[in-house]
């Protein structure tokens, strides 16, 4: 591996319990005068967007709120808090929530800069002028997005969820508060949960991973496996929510310097197609797509395998890959992962979908950083194993 690369990261990290009520002051010292609270309805009728709000005001942050954000952000999401800034003549965004509400604050900062639509800047590196400065506070342990150069956005016209990529879109600051996961459902700790292994897993054997992006994935792995079954039993554990949470947050910073693969790649079209959300879509694609890429970075699965304590480093890489392959259908099997199918997913509607998703998955770029490069009739052999 060489040791050329480059490492991007928000200029400012603050991981610790309480550590988001601090906005205001950070807020304030970054320059920030008048924001827009970028959040989804749930997180501001029952979050702690409110009292966030409340101290970003009393640091002197006149502070307008958006909280119309979905599940899988939209183009008119962007569009509808765009209208709002514009309005507010706000300086910066801060976003409050798991990676949609984040992904969403994202494209504003940056349309406030840029011209056309969001739509314009699908892919890599499109992006012209530098956005607006965001302040990122997650509430999930999951996306990583508080720590990435991408968002995910959906153009309604085209049903396509599109991953945009850019240095502008960058927090500023990443407030990372564990205790703002405390009241996660059950569900969605296990969905964000493996969101953000397959994030540390994806990065440690994508093709462009690095020494930076391989610290940060493997550390990812370790807290992450080795935490994730107690913070979905034990909720109120506030020693694994705490380990989710940095995990989470470095599983970001690890695939944001190096790249997710074809897990990602295809878990998009299904989102989009079917409206199966990220983390469950993901969670429902990892066994098969690493048995899948196996072959092609064995040792590297083996040491993921290692690090999150499935066997020691006595273990033969055979030894240590069969197991992360056991555990991943345990996780999915105790974490009450459904299958496509029990989701109420038509067959006869999966199957007409088959071919224009795996279209849109190499479409992506995604794949191209797997192990294994799929061919497209493969990616629809991995769509039918993963129906159920």
């Amino acid at each position: 591996m060489s040791y050329s690369t480059q490492l991007r990261l928000p200029s400012q990290v603050v991981i610790r319990g309480g550590c988001s009520e601090s906005v205001g002051v950070v807020a304030k010292n970054i320059g920030l005068t008048k924001v827009i609270l970028v959040t989804d309805t749930y997180m501001f009728e029952n979050g702690p967007v409110k009292k966030l709000a409340q101290r970003l005001e009393a640091a002197g942050v006149d502070t307008a709120v958006y909280n119309k954000v979905q599940t899988d952000p939209t183009d008119e999401n962007v569009e509808e808090a765009l209208s709002i800034l514009r309005e507010h003549s706000a300086d910066g965004v801060v976003a409050v929530g798991g990676g949609s509400p984040i992904d969403a604050a994202k494209g504003v900062a940056v349309m406030a800069t840029n011209e056309g639509t969001i739509s314009d800047y699908a892919g890599y590196d499109r992006i012209q002028q530098v956005g607006l400065p965001i302040v990122a506070i997650p509430t999930t342990a999951g996306s990583g997005s508080e720590a990435t150069r991408a968002t995910v956005i959906t153009d309604t016209k085209r049903n396509v969820k599109m991953a945009i990529y850019g240095d502008s879109l960058m927090p500023r600051v990443a407030l990372v508060d564990y205790r703002l996961t405390m009241t996660m459902p059950r569900d969605l700790t296990a969905h964000v949960g493996i969101d953000s292994l397959v994030h540390a897993v994806e990065a440690y054997v994508s093709r462009l991973a690095n020494v930076f992006s391989d610290m940060y994935a493997l550390e990812a792995a370790r807290l992450i496996g080795r935490k994730l079954r107690t913070a979905f039993h034990e909720p109120d554990n506030e020693a694994a929510r705490e380990a989710m949470m940095f995990g989470a947050t470095l599983a970001g910073m690890a695939f944001s310097n190096s790249s997710v693969a074809l897990i990602h790649g295809m878990s998009r079209p299904i989102g989009a197609h079917f409206h199966v959300t990220h983390g469950l879509s993901n969670a429902l694609l990892f066994p098969a797509v690493v048995r899948f890429s196996l072959d092609a970075a064995q040792h590297r699965y083996a040491i993921i395998a290692r690090e999150m304590g499935l066997t020691d480093y006595s273990s033969s890489d055979e030894e240590a890959v069969a197991r992360l392959l056991e555990e991943l259908e345990a996780l999915n099997e105790e974490l009450e992962i459904p299958s496509l199918r029990s989701l109420g997913i038509e067959p006869n509607q999966f199957e007409a979908a088959l071919m224009p998703m795996a279209e849109e998955a190499l479409a992506s770029g995604s794949p191209d950083f797997n192990p294994r490069q799929p061919t497209k009739e493969e990616i629809v052999e991995l769509y039918r194993e993963v129906y159920g």
